[in-house]
């Protein structure tokens, strides 16, 4: 729940990373923040999400491309794996990682594209097999 002292970057930032990463990634990471990491959850939410996911320049999905891309560059596994999984909310395809994941290998070794690779595919196996066939 958002308190009504929360900013306007916040309320907006809050819409934004539900819009992205869906109501139970969000209700999750909600339930389990602490006095100790509240403070960097409202920056998370009010700086990634509330001003620069939450910007018109770029579409949600050319920016789930793009922060794809950076985090397997600086091997970020959980994040890449959460932000594959994003992918079914922000619109980019297989095919867009799949590119955005050769532009790492290039500019930022095979090493780390490798390992995000087997990342995206295993998400997105595990993203098929949950979707209900006939769907």
């Amino acid at each position: 729940m958002i308190d009504s002292s929360a900013s306007d970057r916040y309320r907006q930032g809050m819409a934004t990373r539900r819009a992205v990463l869906g109501d139970s990634h969000v209700n999750r990471a909600q339930s389990a923040t602490t006095e100790f990491d509240q403070p960097f959850q409202d920056l998370i939410t009010e700086a990634a999400w509330g001003h620069v996911w939450s910007r018109p320049a770029l579409t949600k999905r050319e920016r789930s491309i793009v922060t794809i891309a950076l985090l397997a560059a600086l091997g970020q596994d959980e994040e890449v794996a959460m932000h594959v999984r994003a992918t079914a909310n922000t619109g980019a395809t297989p095919e867009d990682i799949r590119e955005a994941l050769l532009h790492v290998a290039i500019y930022a070794g095979v090493p780390a594209a490798n390992h995000a690779i087997k990342i995206a595919k295993r998400v997105f196996a595990e993203m098929d097999a949950a979707t209900p066939k006939g769907e």
